[in-house]
Formats: structure tokens, sequence, C-alpha cells
């Protein structure tokens, strides 16, 4: 409350002393005002990375701590993709390795149809 007094008390002033000035210096005053209010830098849309300096936009910046969230997520769902595709490529590589060894053998393909070799194949590959 002691402010809103304060800047009362300087405003009236201020008033008051307006009425003294000469009407050339009103005007000359008023020239490098509207100067001044043209040459006042207006606010720029900057842009960043997520964590790597401040964002602001024309409209008050409300949307700035949303576009960090927005993309952390997109950088996280980027990385699962990355990984899911990794690894099912290894699986691939992995699948065709088996069939390429099982294919360059000796065996007849009378042996692919025996219940018994299915079996094998699934002992052998638990013993890894």
């Amino acid at each position: 409350m002691n402010e809103e007094r304060f800047a009362s008390r300087i405003r009236q002033a201020l008033n008051h002393g307006a009425k003294d000035i000469p009407p050339a210096a009103a005007r000359r005053l008023e020239a490098a005002r509207h100067i001044a209010l043209s040459r006042q830098k207006q606010p720029v849309v900057q842009l960043s990375l997520a964590g790597t300096g401040t964002s602001t936009l024309k409209n008050g910046g409300h949307n700035a701590p949303y576009l960090k969230q927005i993309l952390a997520i997109l950088a996280l769902l980027l990385g699962m993709w990355i990984s899911f595709y990794w690894h099912s490529v290894q699986y691939i590589t992995e699948l065709e390795e088996v069939d390429s060894a099982l294919l360059s053998d000796d065996l007849p393909p009378e042996a692919f149809m025996d219940n018994d070799f299915f079996e094998w194949l699934k002992d052998d590959t638990s013993e890894e």
C-alpha cells in the first residue's frame, strides 16, 4: 500500500510540473517520445532446442514450456523406434543364419518333416 501512495505522489508532482512547461518544449518532448517509442525494440520470435536457451513467442510465450516437452517426447519416441528397428533387424539376421545353416546341411528334405527333428532343434537351441 505504501508503494501505491508513493506512486500517486510522484504522479501528482509530475502533473503539477507539466503545467509549467512552455508549449515549444512540450512539442519537442512529445516528438522525442514518439522517436523513442519508434526505436524501441520489438520482441523477436526465438525457438531453441530443449534445454539450450529461452524461447519467447510474440504472443507472450505461453506455449514455450510445452515446446520443450514436445521435443523431449519426440526424441524419446524416436529412440524407442530406432531400438525396435535395430532389434528386429538383429532377429531377422539370426533367423537368416539359422535358415542358411539348415539349408546348407546335407540333410535330406524328409528330415525336416520328421517330428523328432523338431524336438532335436528345440533341445539344441535351449542349450545355447
